[in-house]
């Protein structure tokens, strides 16, 4: 039985990975810090696969992350869908140590403790998925928190990349432009939602990268809408 950790799992993306993913081969562990959200997607994909496991954990907390780690045990991943993120939406200016801090914690750090603990025990054929964004390569006013988190997560997964090349695990970069999630109810602004696109589009491009053959790395994704970016 293959084991995928999913963070991020409660909704939106990470949601609609599990979705795609579920299978009868297959135990998902799914992470997020709401509650009933999670045990909203642990209910939708609990019929399509072997086994499903909730873990809420909070990744701005050093505690939540070793409590992660431990739950999820010693048993090898086959799959890590690095998804959970946070966004603080300000001018730079506005932005609080505490934002600055919870962002990098979730955004940043957390990634970077699970892929040092999880790559070493993980198997050839294994892959790191990292749902990362356009902000990763390109700046957005009032993203500036966000922006730099993603930019260096970029950096940190090319390096891990080469890194697990001749261990024969891949490591997958999505870069989705603006994403109809709930993220979007707690941004300030008029954003043209039915122009954004979908969850499921991301999960599908997922899905695509992992179906190829061993021995082939789709290395980056990048997916927009046709009529360019918001």
């Amino acid at each position: 039985m293959k084991r995928y950790l999913i963070t991020g799992a409660s909704r939106g993306i990470g949601r609609a990975i599990a979705e795609k993913l579920a299978a009868p081969d297959v135990a998902l562990l799914l992470h997020g810090r709401d509650t009933i959200a999670l045990a909203a997607t642990c209910k939708s994909v609990k019929s399509g696969c072997a086994r499903v496991i909730p873990l809420i954990h909070d990744l701005a907390l050093s505690t939540g992350v070793s409590d992660l780690i431990a739950e999820v045990g010693d048993e090898p991943l086959d799959l890590f869908v690095n998804n959970a993120g946070i966004a603080v939406v300000k001018p730079f200016g506005e932005i609080t140590s505490v934002e600055w801090e919870q962002t990098l914690g979730v955004n940043l750090t957390a990634p970077f403790q699970l892929i040092q603990h999880f790559a070493p025990q993980m198997p050839p054929g294994a892959s790191i998925v990292n749902v990362l964004s356009i902000a990763a390569k390109t700046g957005f006013a009032n993203w500036s928190a966000y922006c730099m988190s993603k930019f260096a997560m970029e950096g940190f997964s090319q390096s891990v990349r080469e890194e697990l090349r001749d261990r024969k695990i891949r490591v997958i970069n999505i870069y989705p432009a603006a994403t109809d999630t709930e993220i979007w109810n707690n941004v300030e602004g008029n954003w043209p939602r039915d122009k954004m696109i979908s969850a499921a589009q991301v999960a599908d491009a997922v899905a695509f990268s992992l179906a190829q053959p061993p021995e082939v790395l789709v290395a980056n994704i990048t997916l927009g809408n046709l009529g360019g970016d918001l």
